[in-house]
């Protein structure tokens, strides 16, 4: 915000310097114009980087393990041997009548697991910007009869944000006690991995996941051809410099909820609930997470074409089409538990803006 009133106030400067010198018979004079402005981002979705606090290829206890949760992610129970794969076939006979059975405590306590797959991924859900009206305004300043400076600005719209794609985790954990001192866990399923790829989001499915006010004042410098004595039509080329600012941000409630999930997710991993992590849940949680999203600033050029029609010498009619090319910002999602301040997961996003904006208004010059 620091940004844009030292942007507001450099303008002013310029344009009060200049206004001692307006004098219609060198053409040098103000306009100002409202109208219609209608916003079309062009820009398409992005992949999604997410990283978590999960220490990559890192040992955690296993906890809490389901029968049903071994019959349905092991990749390689048919290769374990001797009284691992006893064991492991009654465990998965079991869950077959009771789909709530838990995997003897003396089975599993103390038991470690590898876990890869979620440190450092990324995923292919991203967003984009939907199309914006609102009010436009412009203030020109003609430093003579062909080239003037302005100042677009008008009411910042709410945009809002739809969501493309999902946002998975896949997570391999393999089992791996026998690093332990004097083997104390049982180290019967050493070597099974358990393989879950977890929708952490649909984002599509939700529609619009975030609304945005959007900040985008522009400053151009335009030629106009013809000229003011002879052509009520003129049309006009210009070029400048768009900056963005973006607040107000408001996350969807079923994202959010979730991304609360997720992190009740990894907390219990950190906790060495690795088995109630692969199970799916709050299970015995206790993180308390809070979702936070934040946009970056914005800078990018501006191409504009467009026309100028006198109705009178001081009434006239304007239109324009402009073009703001690699206008992007990012969008950074933490989830956080408050109880330890620990950040539990972390997601960036692209957001490529790069709108087509048009412009119908009427104005006045003085």
């Amino acid at each position: 915000m620091s940004q844009l009133v030292k942007i507001a106030g450099s303008l002013a400067c310029l344009f009060a310097a200049n206004l001692a010198y307006a004098d219609s018979v060198n053409h040098k004079r103000w306009a100002v114009s409202a109208g219609w402005m209608h916003v079309m981002p062009q820009g398409k979705a992005n992949s999604t980087h997410v990283t978590t606090a999960v220490e990559e290829g890192g040992s955690y206890g296993v906890g809490s393990l389901w029968g049903a949760d071994m019959a349905k992610y092991a990749l390689n129970g048919d290769s374990l041997t001797g009284m691992g794969k006893l064991m492991f076939d009654a465990f998965v006979r079991n869950s077959q009548k009771d789909p709530e059975y838990k995997v003897p405590d003396g089975f599993v306590k103390g038991s470690r697991a590898d876990i890869t797959g979620i440190s450092d991924y990324t995923a292919g859900g991203g967003m984009e910007v939907d199309d914006a009206d609102t009010l436009g305004v412009t203030l020109s300043y003609f430093v003579n009869d062909k080239v003037s400076i302005e100042v677009v600005g008008g009411i910042p719209p709410k945009v809002d944000v739809k969501g493309v794609g999902e946002i998975r985790a896949a997570a391999l954990s393999t089992s791996n006690s026998s690093h332990l001192p004097q083997h104390t866990p049982p180290t019967y399923f050493d070597g099974l991995e358990l393989l879950k790829d977890t929708l952490i989001t649909d984002l599509g499915a939700h529609g619009t996941v975030a609304e945005v006010t959007a900040w985008t004042p522009t400053m151009t410098a335009k030629y106009h051809f013809g000229s003011s004595d002879k052509n009520k039509f003129r049309p006009f080329v210009g070029a400048g410099v768009v900056y963005g600012h973006f607040n107000k941000l408001k996350l969807n409630g079923g994202v959010e909820a979730d991304l609360i999930e997720a992190g009740y997710m990894i907390d219990n991993i950190l906790n060495d609930r690795a088995g109630e992590a692969l199970h799916g849940g709050k299970g015995s949680s206790t993180a308390t997470p809070h979702v936070k999203v934040k946009t970056s600033d914005a800078f990018a050029p501006v191409l504009t074409a467009g026309f100028t029609y006198d109705l009178t010498d001081s009434w006239f009619t304007t239109g324009s089409l402009s073009y703001m090319p690699n206008f992007n910002n990012t969008a950074t999602v933490t989830v956080t538990d408050t109880s330890t301040g620990r950040e539990l997961i972390r997601s960036t996003t692209k957001i490529d803006l790069d709108p087509l904006v048009t412009y119908v208004g009427v104005g006045y010059r003085f």
